[in-house]
């Protein structure tokens, strides 16, 4: 069981439906909801409570209360992607999404039903801790639930529809959940430094929302849903991708000689040797079929594999190079 756990928190597993079925509730959930992408909401989440720790204002009840918070929204929002693509018929015929990984309503896992009694329970966690985090700091902070609400029932539709879905990810995974992290967690403070070291981080997911909206634009393409990527095309779109990593490295430059940050946020510059690794793979176009020396288990997913595996490094570094600031900050 525990086993399950770790697996689907690494990697989004290929079942059959006897393995579905043998599986406990929390295992089944955590496939369902594609668990594996949790980390980039985790980090988030901690790089907004380390900024307040570091301004030293921190309440460490609240702090949990919002990563768990983010987590279940996240998850809300997957399942209700899931939900409406299925509905629009997207994912059906072998579409991109359920080649990837299991997909409950087209693979038949779970009835509509079912699969909605997951929607539910999982949004009412998420919108419980949001009010209870509400109550706790002040009415000020349900903007932040309200903002939340929004982008999670209208990501799936219209914005990801028309182009916004990889833009709105920039807001959410930024001033949204770091910066809503830091203002809850710090008890209402807000400091205006904190929306741009978001954006650092918020970059990252934003790539990998690309490269999985440029692995699968022929089909996205066919049906009509029109992804950046779409509208783009897709050479533009990889160097798009590649200009937001050094994106990520210049910010992160300019808030270090800026004093904004201090000198131990270079400690992210240990991933240029990773950044050149994705400049060879996003400089060229997306092989129709998985290369040779390629892990074709992991196909159709490509550019997104590259894109998560650089931002899960990167956010890592960054976490760690915080940390290491945090030390020196307090203590000498």
């Amino acid at each position: 069981m525990i086993k399950m756990w770790i697996k689907a928190l690494k990697v989004i597993p290929r079942i059959s439906k006897d393995e579905w079925d043998h599986l406990d509730i929390v295992s089944r959930w955590l496939v369902a909801t594609r668990a594996a992408v949790f980390i980039m909401t985790a980090t988030a989440g901690v790089i907004g409570g380390l900024l307040a720790y570091r301004q030293g204002v921190f309440h460490w009840l609240i702090f949990v209360e919002a990563l768990f918070g983010l987590v279940f929204a996240h998850a809300t929002n997957n399942l209700l992607n899931d939900l409406v693509d299925y509905r629009k018929g997207i994912d059906h015929n072998n579409y991109y999404r359920s080649l990837y990984g299991p997909h409950p309503l087209e693979h038949g896992f779970l009835s509509k039903k079912a699969f909605m009694n997951y929607i539910y329970v999982t949004g009412a966690i998420a919108l419980s801790l949001g009010l209870l985090i509400a109550w706790q700091v002040g009415p000020q902070t349900l903007w932040l639930v309200g903002a939340g609400l929004f982008f999670l029932l209208f990501y799936t539709w219209p914005l990801k529809y028309f182009g916004l879905g990889e833009l709105s990810v920039i807001l959410v995974w930024g001033p949204l959940m770091i910066g809503g992290t830091y203002f809850v967690v710090s008890g209402g403070h807000w400091d205006n430094w904190v929306a741009l070291v978001s954006l650092v981080y918020a970059l990252g997911p934003t790539t990998v929302l690309l490269g999985k909206h440029t692995d699968k634009l022929p089909e996205d393409k066919a049906k009509g849903v029109r992804t950046l990527p779409v509208i783009l095309g897709e050479k533009p779109t990889r160097y798009l991708t590649l200009f937001f990593w050094l994106m990520q490295y210049a910010l992160v430059l300019y808030m270090v000689v800026s004093r904004q940050l201090g000198y131990a946020m270079l400690l992210v510059f240990i991933t240029v040797p990773d950044f050149v690794k994705m400049v060879r793979v996003f400089s060229k176009p997306r092989p129709a079929e998985a290369p040779e020396g390629y892990d074709k288990s992991a196909w159709p997913l490509y550019l997104v594999a590259y894109a998560f595996e650089f931002n899960r490094k990167f956010g890592l570094w960054f976490i760690l190079g915080l940390i290491i600031e945090i030390v020196i900050y307090k203590f000498f």
